[in-house]
């Protein structure tokens, strides 16, 4: 594999977690093998990797983009990256609140809606992991 998309995989790797990227490569055929190696150079081993703006900031850019252009389902995956990211819970919202001025609260509603669930399944994981 190029240098590119060993880069892109580390930072996939540091923002989304073992598990996540694990799960996908798993997932990952032959049909859609091109198009994971596109995202892996392209949107993880250059812009994300880029060190001109912070991971919190790009975080905060990439939540408020996607509910802009109401590409919800990928919204959790982003609120669970917060955690390594340092994109606090004010980030999000904060983030939440531009896109509902400029791109209409329909979508900042639904985005905040998945936002909220997904904070819950991350604390009700890390309270069944401080009981096992």
């Amino acid at each position: 594999m190029s240098e590119k998309y060993q880069s892109g995989m580390s930072v996939r790797r540091s923002v989304l977690g073992d598990a996540h990227v694990d799960r996908a490569e798993a997932a990952k055929t032959d049909f859609d093998e091109a198009f994971q190696t596109l995202i892996t150079e392209g949107a993880w081993g250059t812009v994300w990797a880029s060190d001109g703006i912070s991971n919190r900031e790009r975080s905060m850019l990439t939540l408020a983009l996607l509910a802009a252009t109401k590409n919800f389902e990928e919204i959790p995956m982003h609120i669970r990256a917060t955690a390594r990211t340092g994109a606090s819970k004010q980030d999000v919202i904060e983030a939440f609140q531009h896109v509902a001025i400029y791109a209409g609260v329909p979508a900042a509603n639904h985005a905040i809606k998945l936002a909220k669930q997904t904070y819950a399944e991350m604390a009700q994981s890390e309270t069944e992991g401080e009981t096992k």
